[in-house]
Order: structure tokens, then C-alpha cells, then sequence
């Protein structure tokens, strides 16, 4: 069965207000392009083309504005409401009748990653066909972060929540390939203190039963967080200084679409053509002449 694919763009985004009072954080600008297709574009490279979006019953019609039913791109858009922020495993039991027993890969609609050779660490990933993988990313400060301890075998030992003493260097990000289990085993999951559905619960529970695998993340990869301003702002800079010294697009999902093949020369020239007057456009023209 097909790993159909999750984005999490619901919450409030109280860390950014005044900001998102008015609009959601995963549709806030990351440099060139609306956040959300950043995590959007990561599912692409992992080869997924059915993708719920969990959003917020009032920001909903925005998304559909941007984004539409995703044919635009060869994909299959499904909307997904979130009547309350209660925690990142309850995207699962959202998303039970839309995954109907596929497995599935969840990103956070705040969550940016880079680097070559992420095609291949997904499909990795993708091939475990029991159980589930986390991303490991190596941190400087992985007191700051819920951190993976590793055993011999690349399985994950413990996830510890910003230990004193770290077991290692890797913390846990917001993408997640989890098995067809997933939602029956989240609605074994209990609200924890702070009144919400854990992904750490969740994940605890293939990890206690031998099956949850980490992928890591090591040099020549960046993962960025954008909840504050501070990393809003670093998120964007990032990408500009990356575009605009080496004169390609990070996370489009126009260009991704079309080196897939889900999006025919007719089909991307149209996009190329909406954008005209953006340098996105002016990217997406350059690629119809390579």
C-alpha cells in the first residue's frame, strides 16, 4: 500500500503573535515562498502524491486558496480540520479515514529541511514497511531538544526530552514515517500533563516494541524550526543566501513536480506562465529552456 502523506499546519502560532493573529504561521513567508511549501515539498521528494493538510477551522479556506486540490502539481490534496490543538498525535486519529491502513510520513507545517541526498534518506525510510523511522538531526545543544539515544543496531533506545545529560547528539524533528498502526496506537495514547496527545507517547510505543528506526541527519543537512521570529527570519535568509548564490529554487513544488513526471511540459509551462511577473516565475521559465 501507498505511504500517503500528513502536513500538520493547525495550532495557533501564539509564539508569533501579534503576527499570526490574522493569518496562519505555515502560510507566513519563508523568504520567496509561503511556508508550507517547504514540508509540502518534502513529502514530494519522498515520492508521495496523497496528502492530507490539518489546518485550523478558521485559516482552512486560505490554504485551499494556495493550494487548491493539488493537481496543479499531480497530487491529491485532501483538507483535514482541527477543531483544537491537542498535541501532534492527534494529526493521526484526524487523519484515520483518510489514511484508511496506509502507512504514512508526517511533517510539521513549521519544519524546513535541506541537503543533498534527502531523496534517498526518505526512500530509506519509506522501505521500512513495519514500524517506523524518526530524523535524527545533530545538534550543538541537544540539551535544548527531545534527543534519540542509538543502539548498535541503528534502532532507537530512548527519546529523552531535554536531558541534563544528553545519550547523544541527535534530536528528534517534526517528520515522521510511521506504519499503518499508527492511528489504532494513538488512541491508546493518553493526554499528558499539559492536557495533549504526545508524538513522544506515540513513538514510545514502537520504540518499547523494538520497531522505531532513526535516520540520521548528519553533515551537509539543515533543519530549521520557524516558531519564532528570530528563526523566521534565519529560515528566510537561509534560503535567499542558498537561491541566490546557487540559482536554484529551494522547496518548489512546481519544479519537484515536473522532475517527478506528475506534471507534464505543458502543465509546468502553464505555471511558469501564472508567475510570469515573480522571479519565481522567471526560475520556473529558465527550467523550460535547460
Amino acid at each position: 500500500m501507498n505511504r500517503k502523506g500528513i502536513i500538520l499546519a493547525g495550532g495557533t502560532g501564539s509564539r508569533l503573535w501579534p503576527i499570526t493573529m490574522g493569518v496562519s504561521k505555515q502560510l507566513l513567508p519563508i523568504y520567496d515562498k509561503p511556508m508550507i511549501y517547504y514540508p509540502l515539498s518534502v513529502l514530494m521528494l519522498g515520492g508521495i502524491r496523497e496528502i492530507a493538510v490539518i489546518t485550523t477551522p478558521e485559516d482552512q479556506s486560505q490554504f485551499q486558496r494556495l493550494m487548491g486540490d493539488g493537481s496543479q502539481w499531480g497530487l491529491r490534496l485532501s483538507w483535514i480540520v482541527q477543531p483544537s490543538p491537542d498535541g501532534l498525535a492527534q494529526a493521526y486519529l484526524l487523519a484515520e479515514d483518510f489514511l484508511d491502513g496506509a502507512p504514512s510520513a508526517m511533517v510539521l507545517g513549521d519544519n524546513i529541511f535541506f541537503g543533498h541526498g534527502l531523496p534517498e534518506a526518505l526512500a530509506a525510510a519509506d522501505a521500512q514497511t513495519t514500524g517506523g523511522t524518526v530524523f535524527g538531526y545533530r545538534v550543538a545543544d541537544p540539551e535544548r531538544y527531545g534527543v534519540v539515544a542509538i543502539d548498535a543496531g541503528g534502532n532507537v533506545s530512548a527519546i529523552v526530552e531535554k536531558p541534563e545529560v544528553p545519550p547523544s547528539n541527535y534530536a528528534v524533528t517534526g517528520l515522521y514515517f510511521l506504519d499503518g498502526r499508527a492511528p489504532e496506537l494513538a488512541a491508546r495514547v493518553t493526554p499528558s500533563a499539559r492536557g495533549e496527545l504526545e508524538i513522544a507517547d506515540l513513538l514510545e510505543i514502537y520504540r518499547a516494541e523494538g520497531t522505531l528506526k532513526v535516520e540520521r541527519m548528519g553533515r551537509g543537512y539543515a533543519w530549521l524550526d520557524t516558531g519564532t521570529q528570530a528563526s523566521l527570519l534565519e529560515a528566510g535568509n537561509f534560503v535567499r543566501t542558498l537561491e541566490e548564490r546557487q540559482g536554484l529554487q529551494v522547496g518548489s513544488p512546481d519544479e519537484i513536480a515536473f522532475r517527478q513526471g506528475w506534471l507534464d511540459r505543458d502543465g509546468f509551462a502553464a505555471r511558469a506562465k501564472l508567475f510570469a511577473k515573480s522571479a519565481y516565475g522567471v526560475y520556473l521559465a529558465g527550467i523550460l529552456r535547460e
